[in-house]
C-alpha cells in the first residue's frame, strides 16, 4: 500500500492524499495552487497534507506525537485534580466552621 499519515477522516482517501503529496513533490517549481487546481482540491488542503507528510516522515515523529498527546492528557488530568482538591478544601473549611463543638 503506501505510507500511513496521521490524518483524520475526510472525503479524501489516504491513498489520494499520499498521491497528491507525491505529485507536488515530483513537480519542482509548481505552486501548491497549481497542483491543487489540477487535483481539484483547495491549495491550503494540499499544503496541510504536504506539511503533515513531512512531519510524519521525520524520525521519531510518531513517538513525539504520542508523547505530546499523553502530555496534553496528563496536564488536563492535573488541572481536574487540582480543581477537585480546591473544592474539597473549601468544603472542609466550610464544614469545619459550621460544626460547633
Amino acid at each position: 500500500m503506501g505510507q500511513e499519515f496521521p490524518w483524520g477522516t475526510s472525503k479524501y482517501s489516504p491513498e489520494f492524499r499520499a498521491d497528491a503529496v507525491a505529485l507536488y513533490r515530483a513537480t519542482p517549481g509548481e505552486t501548491y495552487a497549481s497542483v491543487a487546481k489540477e487535483l481539484g482540491v483547495n491549495h491550503e488542503t494540499l499544503r496541510t497534507w504536504v506539511r503533515d507528510a513531512e512531519q510524519a516522515a521525520r524520525p521519531g515523529a510518531g513517538e513525539a506525537g504520542a508523547m505530546e498527546k499523553e502530555n496534553r492528557q496528563l496536564r488536563a488530568r492535573v488541572k481536574e485534580l487540582e480543581l477537585e482538591r480546591e473544592i474539597l478544601r473549601r468544603a472542609a473549611k466550610y464544614f469545619a466552621g459550621a460544626i460547633s463543638w
